[in-house]
């Protein structure tokens, strides 16, 4: 079977199907990843291969347009009102115009018997409704969007479609849904579950891990793992520097930051128990932390609750606030979503303690992570894929 993997232009929306595409190439398969520059580095790293279309389209950049340079998103755009979230699609319905012929080439000389496709990525449904191919989109967490997107960008595809012989934007064939259903967004579609493995990329074991595994952690310390994604990138070095400051006065608590080593010298001195490390895949270490603090990224939040992790969320943007609102709704999580909450020193370490402190955030985070186990893994979903493909020649 030929399948053919289409990512929107963001390394983040490609890693949660990585798994998946393993699956499907363990099982014998042909897969090819197809996409922009963006997305190759996460295509090497797992090792697959790609077609690469066009030049970059660096979504940083985008996020950063008209963004005053004393702001982060959140201070400059607050949470939006859940009834823009479909707003979201016409960002990448314009991107899949501006990119749906070449895709419609490079498609119909690879021949797919099945596309596989991350929620937003739409050029995905019309190459699959113009080959006759079965279209699997798999969400990437909480989802709050991809519904709402598709059912706003569909009067605006209706020309399009037409001019290619279609009656209009059709939905995916197969929405597959790695989200435990207890955090799952209530009312979202119904999606076929996917156990989430966690893919945050290839990287080296760096030696403080190794010695630690040899040495152990320090007796008696808590540790907290930090992760803001995107976040130091979007103007927010001051926000980070105060966040870590907060953090680190907590007694019995060590905290560890992934921070690139661009940004290290701007963020300056920090407290004795703040740790910065290398970026690196969070699966590597998350079995030796307590508490994760992030930024509701996707990816971050389903790692952390892969490994039974409490989570303080920071939300910036978009859908990273429904991935908090879920988490403090289980239990499993706290949330601040303000920018005035989140600098606040005060309201942070309260919201890291209660954390570590409070039995319940454990427990609940713990169910989560039990939860997601017991959903099918991807190679028993790759399986019922062949099924699919063969069902639709």
């Amino acid at each position: 079977m030929r399948v053919l993997v289409i990512s929107t232009p963001s390394p983040t929306h490609l890693m949660p199907l990585v798994p998946l595409a393993w699956a499907l190439r363990a099982a014998g398969h042909e897969v090819t990843v197809l996409g922009q520059p963006d997305v190759l580095g996460v295509v090497r790293a797992a090792g697959l291969t790609a077609t690469c279309v066009g030049e970059d389209f660096d979504g940083d950049a985008m996020l950063l347009r008209g963004l005053p340079a004393d702001q982060r998103p959140l201070q400059a755009r607050p949470r939006p009102a859940p009834h823009t979230v479909g707003g979201y699609g016409k960002v990448w319905m314009a991107h899949a115009v501006s990119v749906l012929d070449q895709y419609i080439d490079h498609a119909r000389a690879f021949r797919p018997q099945l596309i596989l496709a991350d929620p937003l990525e739409y050029c995905s449904l019309v190459i699959g409704a113009l080959l006759d191919v079965p279209v699997v989109h798999h969400r990437w967490a909480v989802d709050a969007i991809s519904g709402p997107a598709r059912r706003t960008v569909r009067p605006d595809a209706g020309e399009l479609c037409a001019a290619l012989g279609l009656p209009g934007l059709p939905d995916p064939t197969l929405l597959l849904d790695p989200c435990p259903p207890a955090l799952q967004l209530p009312g979202a579609e119904p999606g076929r579950p996917i156990r989430y493995v966690p893919f945050g990329g290839g990287a080296r074991t760096p030696g403080w891990l190794r010695e630690e595994s040899l040495s152990g952690r320090p007796a008696g310390m808590r540790r907290v793992a930090v992760s803001l994604g995107n976040t130091l990138a979007l103007h927010g070095v001051p926000f980070t520097r105060g966040l870590l400051y907060a953090l680190g006065g907590i007694p019995g608590t060590e905290i560890l930051a992934t921070v690139g080593e661009p940004y290290r010298t701007e963020i300056g001195p920090l407290p004795e128990r703040v740790r910065l490390i290398d970026p690196l895949p969070l699966h590597l270490f998350l079995d030796t932390c307590d508490v994760m603090v992030h930024h509701g990224g996707a990816g971050t939040a389903m790692t952390a609750t892969a490994f039974g992790l409490p989570q303080l969320v920071l939300p910036q943007l978009a859908d990273h606030f429904p991935v908090a609102d879920r988490l403090a709704a289980t239990g499993a999580g706290l949330r601040h979503d303000t920018a005035a909450e989140q600098d606040d020193p005060a309201l942070i370490r309260e919201a890291l303690d209660e954390l570590l402190s409070n039995p319940g955030h454990r427990e609940a985070a713990r169910a989560l992570a039990a939860d997601m186990h017991r959903m099918p893994p991807p190679a028993r979903v790759a399986a019922d894929l062949e099924e699919l493909a063969g069902k639709a020649e």
